[in-house]
């Protein structure tokens, strides 16, 4: 019988995508039509049975059809957030509520009655500035910034919200009433051969919102379209449910592999943003209007018109849980991100080795053709950090082991790449081969870690090894034992240079319904996954970021690639957009979608360059390469169905414009590092939408091809074949750009016609900033380490500027736990560059000097340039100044980065 097991396996091929069909659309969703008819319940809020406590205000609210009682409650919470939840008042079974995703219990400020009269209630709380109005008739929840209305909860009476049921006793006179409830849905639900149960009944949920002069919305990822969301009056609705989507459609409002149900508004005098925390699947409608004349009345002429103020609608609709939704008024973009990382986290810090070069491949054959790959990078002066292990490295698709025969001795491997200071990635999936030969599975099935199915057997389906168990991630019992795994002892052939890559954790189940977990299987608690499936690949990107923190007993930063993910994923570490395609179109969806994962705080991202799946062609993947390099996590990454893809293998030139894209990389993470520390403490994304930085200027609300990294730089990748011109456009009416290649100048709000060739990016630096940068790339993250720094200067128009720098030791935990950390600040006023202290809290000292200093935009010769550091006296200096191109370069300098000193120009 062993032997019987071990023989079912299935080949590592991609599974057959069966044109898509195998993904609903929203008619066949039964609580989206549910919600969608047209006879709205009526609810109305009982003002009298109001309550305040410390935590904020809750009162009944009544289904005027039902008499069925909700439980509505409302929450300031510190710093300019108000959640608004709704719940059964007295359910008959407890419903789920998101758990894990919010950091802390938010500290709410205390609330008060403004005013109140027979039909509407008014909180405040604090200053006074902002409230809440909750109206009886009809029902209305309002959130008033000043005296203008920003927010409206329930404008179309779409509150909805189905109580939880006993079962029906159906008797043999039923059948009729049976079938009305298999036609709606509600205790089953048949989607080609698959049968949902539904063991507690319809319990979906729903409430729309008016965003009150809001035009633009944004984030609300994972999807392949757009960065502004759309009206989806003409179509399908934005669907969150984690999905396995194999060479996923372009401008496709179908859920991909992650879900965060956050929607951004910026207009220009506000940003806002909506969380609606829920785990189930959910979708959402929106509308948009304009100063646009509108038809009122649909029959006879003379039609009446009016116009109406912009605004956007939201339709929010989930499957289950409760309404928990959270209300972030800004008002800048800076304070909505921080807003959101207040409840959701902070983007973790990532290890430095992470911000460089990742080769990947499914698969490398060896221990032979890893290091072959290795000594390539070497050979063509290409810096690199870390190689990565598909699938095939494992024995018979059993995680946590090697494949005996091809890998037969992984910690040399390890030993051999750590001798050059690079790492070793492996995959890790959720999956568990059924085999009762291996102890891990064993182990994993009598502890109960796995999901069950309805019938309380072990959930079966189907993926890479075969016929497969999956292990409940949910339990934190079973996180702790997956954690635990990772440990030295146990991880055989590991070793504390090896990170991992949670790949299939929607999950994908290749039989499965919509090719992932049916959603009456059932998880710890007695949970139904319909409840928490978009929480499925947080929970194991939780598991293993826990078990590599601690490996090291918690002194080293991990490193974890999670393909799913949810709000509060930007903890845990890094994602990337999927199974992608090597066209130009994939190529140019990937700006967007990085965007919407930046925006909605889960800055650590990236796309595979030069795409999965297909063979790109060298332009393609030059120009991918180019684009990589300029965004968050850079990983090249394809299937074993193409060619090989490395570097080199396309030809000098194609080596050489890769090459340069990679170099320029290392020699700018100091930049992409000081940006992760801000988004670590901040909540600022290193990739920005231009509005981020420009929030005033319409113009650059709806633009999606280029973004700005941090606030100093602006990329413009190059992503259509045989281009010799690119129009850039930039921002900043009365501010001035400098092409980061040539030093050119040019002025800002307006869009520049830029030559390009194959080796070049349009790549500008914003005037008024200091970018940092390594003189050289070195082979990988540790040699850029011991190399010194370089400063570009771009003075605005009074010859001021101001920047950055963020140093630690790139790899530990000690500048949290033990200050070991230096923030530098350059600013350059009235001729005189200072390097000074941003923040004397950190105790890091840096051997690395400051050997060159650039000055964009200096109108004359100088007649002198000196140094002098503090406590001793000034120095003159060289210097090299090109008129033509108004720069001024200082060289041959060794300034401690550490310690204060000037540069002044005389």
């Amino acid at each position: 019988m062993a032997e019987e097991a071990l023989a079912n396996t299935v080949d590592s091929v991609v599974p057959g995508d069966e044109g898509k069909t195998k993904f609903k659309k929203c008619e066949n969703i039964a609580f989206y039509r549910r919600q969608k008819r047209e006879h709205a319940t009526q609810y109305r809020p009982l003002l009298d049975t109001m309550v305040i406590t410390e935590k904020g205000a809750e009162m009944e609210v009544e289904d005027l059809g039902t008499q069925a009682q909700l439980l509505l409650q409302v929450c300031a919470i510190k710093d300019g957030v108000v959640r608004v939840t709704i719940d059964e008042l007295k359910p008959i079974r407890v419903r789920y509520k998101v758990p894990d995703v919010l950091i802390r219990e938010p500290v709410c400020e205390r609330l008060r009655v403004d005013k109140r009269d027979k039909n509407s209630l008014t909180l405040g709380w604090a200053s006074g500035q902002d409230r809440f109005r909750i109206s009886v008739s009809p029902f209305l929840m309002e959130v008033l910034c000043g005296e203008e209305v920003t927010v409206t909860l329930n404008p179309g009476n779409r509150l909805f919200f189905e109580a939880l049921q006993d079962p029906p006793k159906l008797g043999p006179s039923s059948e009729t009433e049976e079938g009305e409830e298999d036609a709606a849905g509600l205790w089953k639900e048949t989607f080609k051969e698959f049968v949902d149960i539904k063991a507690n009944g319809p319990s979906s949920v729903g409430l729309d919102f008016t965003l009150h002069g809001f035009s633009h919305v944004y984030g609300l990822p994972e999807h392949a379209d757009s960065f502004c969301l759309k009206d989806t009056s003409d179509g399908e609705p934005y669907r969150l449910y984690n999905l396995d989507v194999f060479a996923y459609d372009i401008n496709s409002r179908l859920g991909l592999y992650g879900s965060v149900p956050l929607v951004l508004a910026h207009k220009p005098s506000r940003s806002i943003g909506v969380f609606w925390l829920n785990a189930s699947e959910t979708l959402l409608d929106i509308r948009m209007f304009g100063d646009r004349p509108t038809e009122e009345g649909a029959s006879s002429p003379p039609v009446k018109r009016r116009k109406v103020s912009p605004h956007t609608d939201l339709h929010w609709m989930s499957e289950s849980g409760v309404i928990d939704t959270f209300i972030l008024l800004g008002p800048t973009p800076s304070q909505a991100f921080s807003q959101y990382a207040e409840l959701t986290g902070y983007q973790a810090l990532p290890p430095l080795f992470s911000l460089g070069y990742h080769q990947c491949r499914w698969n490398y054959k060896d221990e032979a053709d890893v290091k072959e790959v290795d000594a390539g990078f070497d050979c063509h002066d290409i810096p690199y950090d870390v190689i990565w292990l598909d699938i095939e490295h494992t024995d018979k698709k059993r995680y946590f082991t090697w494949d005996p025969h091809l890998f037969p001795d992984p910690v040399g491997l390890q030993r051999h790449l750590q001798e050059k200071n690079r790492k070793l990635v492996v995959i890790s999936d959720p999956h568990f081969r059924i085999d009762p030969l291996w102890r891990l599975y064993h182990e994993a099935k009598n502890f109960g870690h796995f999901v069950k199915d309805r019938e309380g057997g072990l959930y079966q389906g189907s993926c890479w090894p075969g016929d497969s168990c999956y292990l409940d991630f949910s339990s934190q019992k079973a996180r702790a034992w997956y954690s635990g795994l990772f440990s030295l002892d146990k991880y055989k052939g590991s070793t504390e240079s090896l990170f991992v890559w949670n790949d299939m954790n929607e999950p994908s189940v290749f039989n499965g319904p919509e090719q992932t977990m049916p959603k009456d299987a059932v998880h710890c608690g007695g949970w139904e996954h319909r409840e928490l499936h978009n929480l499925y690949g947080f929970y194991q990107h939780l598991a293993t970021f826990e078990g590599l923190i601690s490996r090291s007993v918690g002194l080293e930063r991990p490193f974890v690639l999670s393909r799913s993910f949810f709000a509060g994923s930007q903890r845990l570490g890094a994602v990337w957009t999927g199974d992608n395609v090597a066209t130009w179109e994939y190529l140019k969806i990937s700006i967007p979608m990085l965007l919407s994962l930046s925006v909605t705080g889960v800055a650590f991202c990236g796309a595979d360059v030069g795409g999965f799946f297909q063979d790109p062609e060298p332009e393609l993947l030059v120009r991918w390469y180019q684009a990589g390099a300029l965004q968050p996590f850079f990983r090249g990454h394809s299937a074993m169905q193409t060619k090989r893809r490395e570097p080199w293998l396309f030809g000098d030139s194609v080596t050489a414009a890769i090459r340069t894209a990679i170099k320029q990389r290392y020699r700018l993470l100091p930049y992409w590092y000081t940006l992760f520390h801000h988004a670590h403490t901040s909540a600022k994304p290193p990739l920005r939408p231009l509005w981020v930085e420009f929030p005033k200027e319409q113009n650059t609300f709806a633009v999606e091809h280029q973004y700005m990294i941090g606030g100093a730089l602006l990329a413009c990748p190059v992503t259509d074949p045989g281009v010799t011109e690119v129009k850039v456009f930039l921002p900043g009416v009365g501010e001035s750009w400098y092409d980061v290649h040539t030093a050119q100048i040019f002025r800002g709000g307006r869009t520049v016609n830029l030559p390009v060739t194959l080796d070049t990016v349009p790549l500008f630096q914003r005037w008024g900033t200091v970018i940092p940068r390594r003189t050289d790339s070195g082979s990988c993250t540790a040699d850029l380490q011991q190399l010194p720094f370089s400063l570009t200067v771009a003075l605005d128009s009074r010859g001021c500027a101001e920047g950055e720098l963020y140093l630690d030791d790139g790899h530990s935990f000690s500048f949290r736990d033990r200050k070991q950390f230096a923030l530098r600040r350059f600013s350059l006023h009235q001729g005189l560059l200072s390097s000074s202290c941003a923040d004397d809290t950190g105790l890091f000292d840096s051997e690395s000097t400051v050997q060159s200093v650039s000055f964009l935009g200096v109108k004359r010769k100088p007649s002198a340039v000196t140094v002098q550091i503090s406590g001793a006296e000034e120095d003159h200096t060289e210097f090299h100044y090109q008129d033509e191109q108004h720069l001024l370069t200082v060289g041959g300098l060794s300034l401690e980065v550490g310690k204060d000193w000037d540069i002044r120009i005389h």
